[in-house]
């Protein structure tokens, strides 16, 4: 086994899903070249990570209200109800449980539905992120220059992604590829900032993306704004307040005004 043949299969040792002989060559391997054993121990940590510091999700306190209301209202109105018939009791009975069955599916679902819609596509983009992080595809196009990135990132997309310079404000683009995000093929664009990789998911205004606030997601930062023209979605593992900043000085450099989208929760900036 080569290093092209073990890092197709390094992340499915990692998840205990490979084959006894898979198994078998891969260790191996591993135990002769250290660049792979390098990547399967990120990937370790990395997931170790995940599991210490991915917040937890709790159902809001209104959810809670609403599914005792619900059952209380149906309660009373199974005791106001009493057929005289034993027979048509105990049909009204099970009509009844299967409403509420349905109601109590409905509110849990809605509200569910309503509290994750907007954490899917940030979760999403974090997940695009560490797989090409890990993958060594962060980046199809290396070049600083944006009117490299630009043309390339066009000629594969049905829409021309704006590609900001910001080196002077400390984030230096250091190229960009194709990802896949809300169901689409998007421009992503990589930035650096000290030994930090910065993606940036750019795509049109039409395309859903999570609101505006600054967010944790699994150990990473997100950071959305909004332009006339275009959504951008920031993600990496710098602070909070230096992620804003990357948005702030992207709209900066656009002369547009998105940046008082996230300034108005932009947080304290620590190193």
């Amino acid at each position: 086994m080569n290093c092209n043949d073990a890092a197709a299969l390094i992340a499915t040792y990692a998840d205990g899903e490979t084959s006894r002989l898979q198994s078998h060559s891969i260790r191996r391997h591993l135990r002769g070249c250290a660049a792979c054993a390098a990547k399967l121990e990120a990937l370790t940590t990395l997931r170790a990570r995940i599991r210490a510091e991915a917040p937890r999700h709790v159902a809001p306190a209104a959810l809670r209200a609403r599914v005792l209301a619900t059952a209380d209202a149906l309660s009373q109105a199974s005791a106001t109800r009493r057929p005289a018939d034993g027979r048509w009791r105990w049909i009204g009975g099970g009509a009844l449980a299967g409403c509420a069955a349905t109601v109590l599916a409905w509110s849990v679902g809605t509200a569910i539905i309503e509290t994750r819609v907007n954490e899917d596509v940030a979760v999403e983009a974090v997940t695009s992120h560490v797989r090409a992080t890990l993958g060594n595809h962060l980046i199809q196009v290396a070049s600083s220059n944006q009117h490299t990135v630009k043309p390339w990132l066009s000629a594969r997309l049905d829409y021309s992604p704006p590609v900001p310079d910001m080196a002077a404000d400390g984030y230096t683009l250091v190229g960009g590829r194709i990802d896949y995000l809300d169901r689409r093929p998007i421009a992503t664009l990589v930035y650096r900032v000290r030994d930090h990789n910065i993606d940036v998911f750019v795509c049109p205004s039409r395309t859903r993306l999570a609101p505006s606030d600054i967010r944790a997601v699994r150990g990473f930062n997100v950071a959305h704004a909004k332009s006339a023209e275009m959504d951008w979605l920031a993600v990496s593992d710098v602070n909070a307040a230096e992620l804003t900043e990357c948005i702030d000085e992207r709209n900066s450099a656009r002369g547009a005004g998105a940046g008082q989208y996230l300034r108005r929760q932009r947080p304290e900036r620590r190193d």
